[in-house]
């Protein structure tokens, strides 16, 4: 296949072996201008020195861009997210998915601005991160090229990577040292694969961990603090009033301080394989926990529970870097409308690695004491309960009258379930498993015990 006539393509640069090694490659292999952009998202780096390495690189100066996307980042990606309560897979917070739609929005704004006529990354043709990049680009620009150098390339390994970059002389911080592991960091999280944690029944190492203090040796007193929140968002803490970005760093410091927000998973990508990943996520887990606390008093029931159904499917639209998709943007309009309503302040407790919340408390909420107490009241009556249950249950009572066969099996123990029992006698307490279920659906009360010594299963 002939190579694309490329004279101009935007890249995603670090500074880093990967993509200074990409910036040298395009100039040479598409004889093309580059335009380098770099995100400070956060990620606790300096940015700047990316700027002198491009131009010692030779890049023009009005073709480098350093932009500081905090703000932005947190504000239209990261709170958007989380008043969905996003999780990929029960434990993942999306910390690296949701960076990538923003930095393929700014690609495209660059790329028009300057003229470009591609747009290049540096992630791998193993990962969901090419993916999230390349929906996004073209999502946003159907016409714009996409060049995906280790798709194309055959510097396969980090030998010949460095091999590449000695016959260039480009110029490699820390000698082209390898990492430990592959990491990614931004506001939200930092996350860390491979080397050591490609085997996922090796425990990660405590060395690993950058973000926070091991659990064990967090503080021995817990911290109380309170989240104000407003239209679903955090606004305050502490009564302080912050910034998105400023909201979020302050979190993270808390969660830093108490060693919160670790995970060690087993995920399964968007291109087929399962990772393993550690991950730190310190204020997003505190967030979290605060938001859903929030919403507890402040939505309908049946708002929350939609709001949960819905929620798996916006996460993985996420994770698989959908997020400028039609889908996601309808989930996320019937999200942000169940919003308006919460507003309030969340108490959570801070102690060796737990967030828990303690109280909660709004001027709109839905939680009424004189309903709920167990003491005397005079707005419900008990007697109400009965005609709702048996209202509830007329479909039952119905087939039980016109299908008593399907009542009978329900109940009744068949000879064959009798010849049988003796093969599950498990015993728990005095009772087999067995003598338990039966207990439990009403018949079998005058059965006796099992014996001592029947705590077996028995075989044919």
């Amino acid at each position: 296949m002939a190579k694309q006539t490329i004279k101009k393509a935007v890249l995603a640069y670090s500074g880093g072996l990967d993509t200074s090694i990409i910036l040298k490659w395009l100039q040479d292999e598409y004889d093309c201008e580059v335009v380098t952009f770099t995100a400070d998202l956060g990620q606790g780096e300096e940015v700047e020195p990316a700027r002198q390495k491009a131009l010692d690189m030779g890049i023009k100066e009005e073709n480098i861009f350093i932009l500081d996307l905090r703000e932005e980042f947190v504000k239209d990606f990261v709170f958007p997210m989380f008043r969905a309560n996003a999780i990929y897979e029960g434990e993942y917070l999306l910390g690296t998915s949701i960076a990538r739609p923003l930095i393929s929005k700014k690609q495209i704004e660059i790329a028009h601005e300057t003229g470009a006529d591609a747009v290049s990354h540096g992630a791998t043709g193993k990962g969901n991160d090419q993916v999230r990049f390349e929906l996004g680009y073209l999502a946003l620009d159907p016409d714009i090229a996409v060049i995906a150098p280790w798709r194309e390339w055959d510097l396969n390994s980090r030998t010949k990577l460095l091999k590449y970059a000695e016959e260039h002389g480009i110029d490699i911080d820390g000698k082209g040292q390898a990492k430990p592991y592959s990491m990614d960091a931004n506001l939200l999280h930092i996350s860390y694969e491979g080397e050591h944690l490609e085997n996922p029944f090796n425990e990660s190492e405590d060395e690993m961990w950058l973000w926070s203090v091991k659990p064990e040796d967090a503080p021995d007193e817990a911290e109380y603090i309170e989240i104000t929140y407003e239209k679903g968002d955090p606004v305050a803490i502490n009564g302080e009033e912050m910034s998105p970005a400023t909201m979020l760093t302050k979190l993270n410091e808390y969660g830093n301080k108490h060693g919160i927000g670790r995970i060690d998973i087993v995920e399964n990508r968007m291109v087929g394989m399962k990772a393993r990943g550690c991950y730190e996520t310190p204020g997003g887990t505190i967030m979290l926990k605060a938001h859903r606390a929030m919403e507890s008093i402040t939505l309908d029931r049946e708002e929350a529970h939609m709001k949960d159904e819905l929620m798996p499917k916006y996460a993985k639209l996420i994770y698989n870097g959908l997020w400028w998709s039609p889908e996601r943007r309808m989930l996320q309009a019937a999200i942000d409308a169940t919003q308006d309503h919460v507003q309030g302040e969340v108490r959570l407790k801070l102690y060796k690695g737990a967030v828990s919340v303690v109280g909660r408390k709004s001027d709109v909420t839905l939680y009424s004491e004189e309903h709920s107490t167990f003491e005397a009241d005079d707005v419900y009556d008990q007697k109400d309960a009965e005609g709702f249950i048996r209202l509830n249950a007329l479909r039952f009572m119905i087939e039980g009258k016109k299908q008593p066969e399907r009542i009978d099996n329900l109940v009744n123990i068949s000879m064959d379930m009798q010849e049988d029992e003796e093969s599950c006698r498990i015993e728990t307490g005095t009772f087999t498993i067995c003598q338990r279920i039966k207990r439990f659906f009403g018949f079998g009360k005058d059965e006796v015990p099992a014996k001592k010594g029947e705590e077996y299963i028995k075989e044919d």
